[in-house]
Order: structure tokens, then C-alpha cells, then sequence
């Protein structure tokens, strides 16, 4: 499925359900004063009314577990956090909506089966007439953090959440409506989460036949590529620590030169940071500049992430970055290793604040080598691979942007 597909698919859906543009109250005033939603189903008039909470369902509490817990249990035990045990007792078995008591307040549930649920996530007992799926809905587009009432973990009484004024369609026809409309929605986001957790079991299953050589690679002849050899990271690449200038000297920030922390590392190429460094900065601190094709790996606290560098930049003291060496190993090739690398950081760090692997250490590491033509026939198959994960996370990333639109509009 393309983009293109994915609006299409938002078209479609729309017109097949007869989704309309139905408000046309100043955008300015509307917020506070429109008793319809943006979009509507055709053929449903009637202004939405205002009530609170307790006039449409009651909060009820959940309980203790411990003595239900029962690891072949046939019914789930929800916390906030979603299922975190079996149980063959239930504690409420008619379609509810839950909501976190204490912890994560912000992320409500909805449940159609039995289930039992432990004492910080509320449940609640759904008023005739009322669809809880459409609750549930409307319940996603509630800032919950705003009726937070605690200055620790966030927490919900529930007063304070039947106390809450909603705006809401008494009809029960058009609940169900945009409760199945939105339920095909969701449908459509876990199939295409499916597909790229599916993409990305399999890439580690080709990872793991590459580089255990039970997949191999012929040259452009049809012929065996040459034995790979075993040689330590350090002798393939350059290792580079980072450095932080003083930050109390505004002279030695917010200048040209891209400093990268280890949380900015989070895509396969890294083009921008989000601070810089002067260059009296970079004289004056132990960062180095590092040239493009620099394969920035993570070294303390957060170990083993790794981007390839498309500029030139420096890093804190967070990075041990790679260079690969002219002739033994290809930036790609080295990034395709993070696996092994960074199963190797984990199992040689060492601290009792956060945990760190030093340069020395990590030279030490072996790894199987393949000549520089087969390393880049590995690599510019993995690309290709990752590309085609990179696409179908975009199309779930613009299906859940096209439902976080639907929620804003369908709801007031």
C-alpha cells in the first residue's frame, strides 16, 4: 500500500460511510460554542448535548490479583500498561471502558470480553443506550492530564472523572456508526503494524543468515566471494571519543558545527543536530570533527545505537565513533553490525552510575569480515530491505495522523 493508496483508502472509507463536512461555525468560536461535530454521518441532524460523565456510564474499581493469578488462565489482567497476567476468575465481562487510576492516566482502554483489572486502572459500568466503543472514542480525545490530581504519579479519582462535562450524541444508532467506522480505522493500523513488525522479524532472520554465512553472496560472475577473515574493530576502524564544551560559555556554542548527543540517534543517516558548537568551542573541549561516512555509535548509559554521519559533526562524550578504514570496512557494512556490536557493548560495560564501554574494550571486538565488494553487495541488500520498512512505517505513520484527524473532527 503507497501513500497515494493510503489516501485513496481515506477517500474511500469516508464516501462509502457518507462522511460529511457538516460545521460551519467560525473556526474562532466554534470550539466553544458548536453543538456539531466538523464531519457527520448523513442523514443524523440533531445537535450534540452537554453532560457529565456519571450521566453515561459508572467508575468502578479494579482489585488485588494476587490471588486469581493463574498463568494458564483463559481471561486477561489488565494494569495500565495493558495485560500483565492470566486469570480463569473475571471481574467484569460486559464491553467498558478503562481508565488509569494512578500512573498512566492519558491512555484509556476499551474491552468487550471478560477480564479482571487491578486497583490503579478504573472500569466502568456503561449506561443503557450508550455504545461503549464510541465512549471510548470520545474518551481519546479528553486531555486527561489536565483533572491529574496528584503532584507525584499522575492520578484520577472517580469524582473527579464522572464530574467531567462531555458533548455527546444521544442517539445510539450514530455511536454505533462512528464507533464501527473508527474500529475499521483501527483495523486497518494494527494490519499495517503487523506488516512492519513482519518486515523487521524477517530482516533479523536474514541478518542472522548473513552473517552466520548460511546465506551467501556470488560477485557479478556468479562466483564464491573470498573466505571472510575475523579482525578486530579496532583494526578495521578509527575510534573516536566526543567531547562537551563548557556550558556556561556562550562563545563555545550555537555556531556552524553540529554536535550530536546519543538521544538524537534514532534513523540510519544523521544529518542534523539539535545543538552546535564555535569552533573556539571545539578547541577548547575534547570534541573532535568527524568526517562524513563516520559511524556514530552510542557508549554510555544508552549503548550500541548507531548512525551514519552525512555531514561533518562532533559528538559528546556519550559516542565512540567509528571511521572505517580505507580498504577493510564500508560505513554501511559497519552499521549493518550493530547487532553484534551491540550485544558486545552490553556484555563488557561496566559501571555503578550508568553503565559505559571504554575505547580499549571495544577495539578488542572480533568480527567476521568479508571483502569490500561483498560488503557492499551485503550492504546495498539490507538498504534495500530497510527502505522497504522505512515505507510501509510511513504508511502507519499517515494512517495514525488520518485517525488523530478523524478523532478531532468527529468529536467536539
Amino acid at each position: 500500500m503507497t501513500n497515494s493508496e493510503t489516501k485513496n483508502f481515506s477517500q474511500n472509507v469516508s464516501s462509502s460511510y457518507h462522511l460529511e463536512d457538516r460545521c460551519k461555525c467560525n473556526k474562532n468560536t466554534c470550539a466553544n460554542t458548536c453543538n456539531v461535530p466538523k464531519l457527520r454521518f448523513k442523514g443524523y441532524n440533531d445537535e450534540w448535548v452537554e453532560k457529565r460523565i456519571e450521566k453515561v456510564l459508572k467508575i468502578k474499581h479494579g482489585k488485588d490479583q494476587k490471588a486469581i493469578e493463574n498463568n494458564d488462565g483463559i481471561y486477561p489482567i489488565l494494569a495500565t500498561s495493558g495485560e500483565i497476567g492470566r486469570s480463569n476468575t473475571f471481574l467484569w465481562d460486559k464491553p467498558c471502558v478503562l481508565i488509569g487510576r494512578k500512573g498512566t492516566i492519558n491512555k484509556p482502554q476499551y474491552m468487550d470480553t471478560p477480564f479482571w483489572t487491578v486497583d490503579t486502572l478504573f472500569y466502568s459500568d456503561v449506561f443503557q443506550n450508550n455504545n461503549a466503543k464510541y465512549l471510548y472514542y470520545l474518551f481519546n480525545t479528553i486531555n486527561w492530564k489536565k483533572y491529574d490530581e496528584s503532584t507525584g504519579v499522575p492520578s484520577l479519582s472517580a469524582k473527579t472523572i464522572e464530574r467531567i462535562k462531555i458533548k455527546i450524541s444521544n442517539n445510539l444508532r450514530e455511536q454505533e456508526k462512528i464507533a464501527s467506522f473508527l474500529t475499521l480505522i483501527d483495523k486497518k493500523i494494527e494490519k499495517q503494524k503487523e506488516l512492519v513488525e513482519l518486515l523487521k522479524k524477517y530482516k533479523r532472520g536474514l541478518f542472522s543468515a548473513i552473517f552466520s554465512q548460511k546465506l551467501k553472496f556470488k560477485d557479478d560472475n556468479g562466483n564464491d566471494y573470498p573466505a571472510w577473515e575475523e579482525k578486530r574493530l579496532g583494526d578495521i576502524c578509527k575510534i573516536v571519543g566526543g567531547g562537551t564544551p563548557d556550558t556556561n560559555n556562550v562563545k563555545y556554542w550555537g555556531d556552524d558545527i553540529n554536535w550530536f548527543t546519543p538521544t538524537e540517534i534514532i534513523k540510519k543517516y544523521a544529518d542534523s543536530s539539535n545543538r552546535k558548537i564555535s569552533r573556539l568551542g571545539l578547541l577548547k573541549s575534547s570534541a573532535k570533527i568527524l568526517p562524513i561516512g563516520t559511524v556514530l555509535l552510542t557508549t554510555r548509559a544508552t549503548l550500541g545505537e548507531m548512525s551514519i554521519l552525512s555531514i561533518e559533526a562532533t559528538t559528546n562524550q556519550g559516542f565512540q565513533s567509528l571511521i572505517p578504514v580505507k580498504d577493510e570496512a564500508s560505513s554501511e557494512f559497519i552499521y549493518y553490525c550493530q547487532p553484534i556490536i551491540k550485544h558486545f557493548c552490553y556484555k563488557y560495560a561496566n559501571g555503578s552510575t550508568f553503565l559505559e564501554i571504554s575505547k580499549q574494550t571495544l577495539a578488542k571486538l572480533k568480527l567476521m569480515i568479508p571483502n569490500k565488494d561483498e560488503q557492499n553487495k551485503i550492504s546495498d541488500f539490507l538498504s534495500k530491505f530497510d527502505n522497504k520498512i522505512q515505507q510501509e512505517e510511513c504508511i502507519l505513520s499517515n494512517l495514525k495522523t488520518y485517525k488523530k484527524g478523524l478523532l478531532q473532527q468527529m468529536f467536539i
